[in-house]
């Protein structure tokens, strides 16, 4: 095997460990809610989403489309490009994860691809309009939509069931949230492993194994919801604790009103080939489930963090994509170099996890809180 079919090999395993990185961090989206107000239990729920995200791989490729031939020119792009590209997003899904914020894969992705092609390439294979476009405006559109709409949801539901017995409509809630985050779940599928399949295919055409505009082989379509999919089966559980107990106290009508808000946003987004953040869209949904039930309900210290790693998150991850793609780009011994400090800080931020674990036995416990959390949340 020569150098580049062994660099290409490097690359598309490094893709599937973005994502499966992707999956667990992103198990929140479609399960906690549904966790939070013990509709499913936490093991029966991942592995609901689990088997749902690989379901959901199938049904488009319009996302994947964007990634491979979208934002960057694939005539400029070369694997180890890539290479760093995907460094940079794994690293900041790690850090992000231990942190216990509901970041964007997707966005990581991006932005590592943008610094490691913009370093490797030139400002010139960087198509910025697309990202404008595909990227930044569905970004800040799409949480905002989204929790209008949730918000709405919930308000109705409640107008709808308050001469309803309390416990009727919270037992019928919770079994239609059993339904909406499995809607979730299939939706993220269709979105998110969409985004590995992209990179993978860019991946196989700067190595000159497709052709220019290429979509993904079916190989390519099930190795990449195989990989989402065991990594939403882990279970991102610092994650699922923040977006299930961290933003506002859910009850079953609001879990109900914002999974189903969330999943018409993204299908419809995968549907025009929108590649956005699942993230924002449910945590966007969860705060528009707050606002729907009461305003005090929002833990407005929470959503600020969240919304700040929202804001780090694309240049964040472009600049570790950049700093590595020239590392990576000084040959053999610099995608060595680039591997090995991303190991060691993987295996370093899952050494610092185990201090203060959450697990499935726990992630619902009550939050322990620091003292401007509590003075801004009103219900404490």
């Amino acid at each position: 095997m020569d150098s580049v079919s062994f660099l290409l090999v490097a690359v598309i395993l490094t893709a599937l460990a973005f994502d499966f990185t992707n999956g667990f961090h992103d198990t929140a989206n479609s399960m906690a809610t549904s966790i939070a107000t013990g509709a499913l239990s936490p093991r029966v729920a991942v592995l609901v989403a689990a088997v749902l995200n690989l379901a959901g791989a199938f049904l488009s490729t319009e996302v994947a489309k964007t990634i491979s031939n979208g934002i960057v020119d694939d005539a400029e792009v070369s694997p180890v490009m890539i290479f760093a590209g995907l460094i940079g997003a794994i690293l900041w899904n790690l850090i992000t994860w231990l942190a216990g914020l509901p970041s964007s894969s997707s966005h990581a992705l991006f932005g590592g691809l943008i610094g490691a092609v913009w370093v490797g390439a030139g400002e010139s294979a960087v198509r910025f309009t697309a990202i404008v476009e595909k990227i930044v405006i569905p970004a800040v559109a799409s949480p905002v939509v989204a929790c209008a709409v949730a918000t709405l949801a919930t308000y109705l539901a409640y107008v709808i069931t308050h001469r309803a017995a309390a416990q009727v409509a919270r037992k019928g809630f919770r079994a239609g949230q059993v339904g909406s985050a499995s809607l979730v779940a299939l939706a993220h599928g269709t979105n998110d492993a969409q985004k590995t399949m992209g990179v993978i295919t860019l991946t196989l055409i700067a190595g000159g194994v497709l052709g220019h505009g290429s979509g993904p082989p079916w190989w390519v379509v099930l190795m990449a919801g195989l990989a989402i999919s065991f990594g939403t089966y882990v279970g991102g559980w610092r994650i699922i604790r923040t977006m299930g107990k961290g933003l506002t106290d859910i009850q079953p009508p609001q879990g109900f009103a914002a999974e189903t808000s969330a999943t018409a946003v993204i299908l419809a987004s995968s549907h025009l080939g929108f590649p956005l953040s699942t993230t924002q869209v449910c945590t966007g949904s969860i705060l528009g489930a707050g606002l729907g039930r009461r305003l005090a309900h929002v833990r407005w210290g929470i959503a600020g963090r969240i919304a700040m790693s929202w804001l780090l998150t694309l240049p964040a991850a472009a600049a570790v994509g950049g700093v590595a793609a020239w590392v990576a780009g000084r040959g053999n011994a610099g995608v060595a170099l680039v591997a090995g400090v991303a190991v060691a800080a993987a295996v370093g931020f899952y050494a610092l996890s185990r201090r203060r674990p959450v697990n499935p036995d726990n992630v619902n416990e009550p939050r322990v809180r620091e003292p401007a959390e509590r003075t801004l949340d009103t219900t404490a």
